[in-house]
């Protein structure tokens, strides 16, 4: 009611104000119109005209019979005895003389204000304060109403809608990924054919748990599982259940569940729901935070005292390490679905999905694809082929060559292609590190082969690279020789570095591969147990404060035991970068042969290069150069 009343007070306010200034629009007008029928126009030709100084004469001579002053304008009207029209005559804003010479001669005269612009601006500006005033009157009625309407929706869930689920997605959209597709097949059977479970006594799943690294389809997956059962599908992220107002968070998951009962058997996703699934009390300031409140109510939808039949929710996320163990119990999330990175034939499948709008030349090879890209997952392959189909147009081809799926390939990996350098130093010792990885790769026995080196330097200040095929056979389960040897691969630009230019001549182009050689050999000491110390796991990475470990890390080993640890990693270090330097100093020659040829060509493939090492010979006299 006050609302209503307010609203008409308002129309009132407007209708008064409109009225007031048409009113005072038009009396403005009127007297601008009148105020300008007064004043006759001065610019006429036929019109006699008066100085100030003849007009004193006139008046002592006793030819004036009357004066109209208009101060406004600085005009005197002067009508002569002998002139039966009036004459204008331009004064001063004060004229003393003037009144005086009227008085004595006792000439009739008065005064005559016209209508002046000053007046008029004076009516618009009034007018222009009263509009302003009911438009800001009219902004702040309409935005209180709208937050009104804020404020009863603030807690309403966001969750997207649909009734049919018409995500556009079914299960031969999705590929490589054939174990966790068949576990939820299962879902979608409970989904459509519910009977079909409960006349045995089993109960619908609460929930499903897609945990699987960023990229590898798990989202592609619920659209897939709400686009075959064809039921209500209601997706939301994680975050979008938080505010930072204190109760909002749990009265949407309230608000989502009472949707959700509405409209069940239904599907609920939530994306990332790490973001409000996060262990609670841990951290630096403890509990009772908005976050958890959302938590708790969300774990009492779940399975709390009230049922949630026909509703099954599913969730995604990439750190279930970090999620609440209640959360993750049987009677929420009744089944936890790993997704993993695609094997050859997943990756396979995936690329022929995702080749079906593509326009491939006939001497590509989806096999040899899937070949050379072990680790990517679903998302990267599919931007694998998407770089490949943009530089096909940029480079106004008709289909998509292997030329360009190489070069995406190296795009997506290692970063877009820059100009090559121009003949220098340099180049030069570029050339030389690459060489010196890809000389000692090949070389050792238990390093992956090599793919191809090049000196095309990359976006990121990346001179050059050498790339490899890993062994998907033995991925996730590495040996001690292998390690060691991806240590000394490592160490071989550096050693190509001291062996052809000199000690003091080393770049710092060997930052990274440090880097990653220290990585390496603290794992092997710390992690893995392959080192003089013994079966040790001494140090724990996943310590972190949010998580409910301690505030401050907690030293897990002596410190004479540190000063071993660091004793053992420079052992391995110094190990492997001695036998890199002396892989290439017995293959000096052929070292600078295959650095002449990078610099001339730019790049080289790994069957070429592996074809120059078994073909070439040293000089005379000495033996072939090992081949693979």
């Amino acid at each position: 009611m006050k609302r209503d009343s307010m609203k008409a007070w308002m129309r009132y306010v407007a209708a008064r104000g409109a009225a007031v200034g048409s009113a005072l629009t038009l009396s403005g007008m009127m007297m601008l119109s009148s105020g300008l029928g007064k004043t006759p126009a001065l610019a006429q030709e036929n019109r006699p005209r008066l100085s100030y100084s003849q007009l004193l004469e006139k008046i002592e001579a006793g030819e004036v019979s009357a004066v109209e002053i208009d101060s406004e304008q600085n005009l005197a009207r002067v009508k002569l005895d002998s002139e039966k029209e009036t004459i204008e005559v331009r004064i001063f804003d004060r004229n003393p003389q003037l009144l005086e010479a009227l008085k004595a001669n006792q000439v009739e005269f008065g005064e005559q204000q016209t209508a002046s612009s000053s007046a008029m601006m004076g009516i618009l500006t009034n007018l222009l304060l009263i509009m302003l005033l009911i438009t800001g009157l009219m902004m702040i009625l309409r935005r209180s109403s709208q937050a009104t309407g804020q404020a009863m929706n603030f807690g309403k869930s966001r969750a997207r809608f649909q009734m049919e689920a018409k995500t556009g997605v079914n299960f031969d959209d999705v590929a490589g990924i054939e174990e966790a597709k068949e576990e939820l097949q299962e879902v979608v059977t409970f989904l459509k054919t519910p009977e079909q479970f409960t006349a045995l006594g089993a109960k619908i799943p609460r929930g499903v748990l897609l945990i699987g690294a960023p990229g590898t389809g798990k989202t592609l997956m619920a659209k897939a599982i709400a686009g075959e059962a064809g039921v209500p599908f209601f997706s939301i992220s994680g975050s979008e259940f938080v505010e930072m107002f204190v109760g909002v968070g749990a009265s949407r998951v309230r608000d989502l569940f009472r949707k959700a009962k509405e409209n069940a058997p239904c599907l609920v996703f939530i994306d990332e729901i790490d973001a409000v699934g996060r262990q609670r009390g841990t951290g630096i300031g403890g509990g009772n935070d908005e976050r958890e409140q959302t938590l708790n109510q969300l774990l009492t939808e779940m399975d709390g005292f009230e049922t949630n039949n026909g509703i099954i929710i599913i969730a995604a996320t990439n750190r279930p390490d970090v999620l609440d163990t209640a959360l993750l119990r049987p009677g929420r999330f009744d089944r936890q679905v790993i997704v993993d990175l695609p094997t050859y034939q997943g990756r396979l499948g995936i690329l022929q999905v995702h080749a079906r709008d593509k326009k491939l030349d006939r001497f590509v090879d989806l096999e040899a694809i899937s070949r050379r890209t072990p680790g990517f997952s679903g998302a990267d392959l599919a931007n694998v082929l998407n770089e490949a189909a943009i530089l096909t147009a940029r480079r106004r081809k008709e289909a998509i060559t292997p030329l360009e799926v190489r070069d995406a390939i190296d795009r997506v990996t290692v970063g877009l292609t820059l100009n090559p350098l121009l003949d220098s130093k340099k180049k030069r010792l570029i050339a030389y590190q690459e060489v010196g990885h890809s000389l000692v790769r090949t070389q050792l026995k238990n390093a992956d082969p090599l793919d191809k080196t090049t000196i095309l330097p990359r976006s990121g200040g990346l001179g050059g690279f050498s790339s490899w095929v890993p062994d998907e056979d033995i991925e996730g389960l590495y040996s001690r020789a292998w390690i060691l040897d991806q240590i000394t691969v490592s160490l071989g630009g550096r050693a190509a570095e001291v062996e052809v230019f000199g000690a003091d001549e080393i770049t710092d182009g060997a930052s990274n591969d440090l880097k990653k050689v220290t990585n390496l050999a603290r794992k092997m000491v710390t992690l893995y147990g392959m080192s003089d110390l013994g079966q040790l796991a001494l140090e724990n990475p996943g310590n972190e404060v949010f998580l409910g470990r301690d505030l401050m890390p907690r030293s897990e080993y002596s410190e004479a035991v540190a000063t071993q640890i660091d004793r053992q990693i420079r052992d391995i270090a110094m190990t492997c970068y001695e036998k890199a330097r002396r892989i290439l100093r017995e293959h000096r020659p052929l070292m600078d042969r295959l650095v002449d040829l990078l610099l001339e060509r730019e790049t080289i493939e790994g069957d070429e290069f592996r074809n120059i090492i078994a073909e070439y010979t040293q000089v005379p006299g000495q033996k072939l150069v090992k081949s693979l």
